[in-house]
């Protein structure tokens, strides 16, 4: 019976306002400790996740041209990744799209703006959460 709680080491994240990038990219490798392979788009993000699996996808709902839904769905196409945990990032947090975002295979959803000092201990619980 395996009990022990895999560890979460690696972030995917997709963010193409650089601001706010900056600050989560800040809050989760400064203060969370978190190896973060930091996008600014959908397609930067394919091409990542091709070189390396990541363990968790926290995703921007609302980009230019893909968006964070597109974006999951392409990444899910590839080896390896389709069944990473996600988690979708957006000021955009109604229960009905909330309950969206879930359907479309979120885990979880970060509302923002988020506070930078709790985002890595709220990422902590989503992920034991989804173990």
């Amino acid at each position: 019976m395996e009990n022990k709680e895999r560890q979460l080491h690696s972030i995917l994240y997709v963010e193409d306002e650089p601001d706010i990038r900056a600050i989560a990219e800040l809050a989760l490798q400064e203060i969370g400790g978190y190896s973060l392979i930091s996008c600014a788009s959908g397609t930067e993000a394919l091409a990542a996740a091709r070189e390396r699996t990541p363990d968790l996808l926290l995703l921007d709902v609302m980009m230019p041209g893909m968006d964070g839904p597109e974006t999951l769905q392409k990444l899910r196409d590839i080896p390896g990744v389709a069944e990473v945990p996600a988690v979708f990032m957006t000021a955009k947090v109604q229960p009905s799209e909330t309950a969206e975002y879930l359907a479309l295979g979120a885990v979880d959803v970060i509302a923002k703006p988020f506070d930078p000092l709790s985002l890595a201990s709220q990422i902590q619980q989503i992920w034991s959460r989804a173990q």
